[in-house]
């Protein structure tokens, strides 16, 4: 899948920019705050509905205006126009697919395959286990339509537990039992197959994630992500453990009205030579595992979809040494068409460009091209 053309109109900084791309790699060049990550946001927008960045639509109307709009054409088998539109005044976004509005994101998702790498990647590796449950959860309900739907219900499920359990926090007889244990079949249903999926899916991508290391670091170190469950570590009766669990922490969650047990609690342990790496991993550590993850995810998906993901990258090199950073300039010739942003070609020095790949300029929302 490629990104041929994409339009900004009255999109944050960009009044109305039109860019062309090449299928390889195309490097997006500005000072900070010209508005190159912008275009990241827009092309990542397109392929999932939603920005990386901007809390909401209003953030992304340029100043004065009271409408912005972004067009991206998509080409691989046959073209493909995609179309998000808002409007301030009527406070009213829309989504189009050749000229249909979609409603639903489950009805995107997947359909555009994108990777994204930027600096906020940090969190990852450092951050909190919801980081790399939404990590994960991105893959799979990318690749995965089913693991989409089952996440969506559980979600569902977990509001609508949380609500009965804090009427029972305040009153344990405003809520009868067998309408929690009603929520407590759907949840266990729900989480027991999103545990399933996720053990399964882990399987397959420490192999993708292990080339990926080995391909920037030359077998230097073994990557590991293990899954951390509330549930069950064994593979046998997981609904039966997910109800133990659910009886056992029933008074405290009543007592706390909040859901304590399920995969929404459960985290993902990376590892390096089988050290920790939150607790002993060095900085450019974390920064090459957190690279090859998104490497990882890349060729998981390619694999899992049969169609070649586009690969995002914003400001990915600002934290890696020399070597490291040549190592994945040499890889990122693997991947289909990529974006990379840099404040300066000079920070690029390490890629050995071709004639292929396409150079833009961004100055003050301005869009100019150069010579690879």
């Amino acid at each position: 899948m490629v990104l041929q053309s994409l339009q900004l109109k009255n999109y944050r900084i960009h009044s109305d920019s039109f860019l062309t791309f090449s299928d390889g790699i195309n490097f997006i060049v500005g000072e900070n705050g010209q508005g190159k990550t912008t275009i990241l946001e827009a092309i990542y927008s397109l392929c999932t509905t939603k920005n990386f960045k901007a809390s909401s639509d209003q953030e992304l109307l340029q100043f004065s205006a009271t409408e912005c709009e972004v067009t991206g054409t998509f080409q691989e088998y046959t073209s493909d126009i995609v179309r998000i539109y808002y409007s301030a005044s009527e406070n009213k976004r829309a989504f189009l697919v050749n000229g249909k509005q979609i409603y639903r994101p489950s009805e995107i998702i997947g359909k555009f395959p994108i990777v994204l790498l930027t600096p906020e990647d940090h969190q990852l590796t450092q951050g909190a286990p919801a980081d790399r449950r939404k990590f994960v959860d991105a893959i799979l309900s990318q690749s995965n339509p089913l693991y989409m739907e089952t996440l969506l219900d559980y979600s569902k499920t977990l509001k609508h537990r949380s609500f009965l359990l804090n009427k029972m926090k305040e009153d344990f007889r405003s809520v009868g039992f067998d309408e929690l244990e009603a929520w407590n079949t759907k949840m266990v249903t729900a989480g027991s197959s999103l545990i399933a999926y996720r053990k399964k899916f882990l399987t397959l991508f420490n192999t993708y994630l292990l080339h990926a290391f080995s391909s920037i670091l030359n077998d230097e170190e073994l990557p590991l992500i293990e899954y951390q469950t509330t549930i069950a570590n064994g593979e046998t009766d997981l609904e039966g453990k997910f109800f133990e669990q659910l009886a056992k922490r029933k008074d405290e969650e009543i007592r706390r009205g909040a859901n304590l047990v399920g995969p929404h609690r459960d985290d993902f342990i990376f590892s390096i030579n089988g050290k920790a790496l939150k607790v002993f991993g060095s900085q450019g550590q974390h920064k090459t595992f957190q690279v090859a993850l998104r490497f990882a995810q890349f060729f998981y998906m390619k694999d899992i979809l049969g169609r070649i993901p586009i690969f995002l990258l914003d400001d990915a090199f600002g934290e890696l040494d020399a070597k490291r950073a040549a190592h994945i300039s040499d890889y990122i010739r693997n991947v289909g068409q990529a974006f990379i942003t840099a404040t300066d070609l000079a920070n690029l020095s390490s890629f050995l460009r071709s004639g292929n790949d396409k150079v833009i300029e961004i100055s003050n929302g301005q869009v100019s091209y150069a010579q690879p």
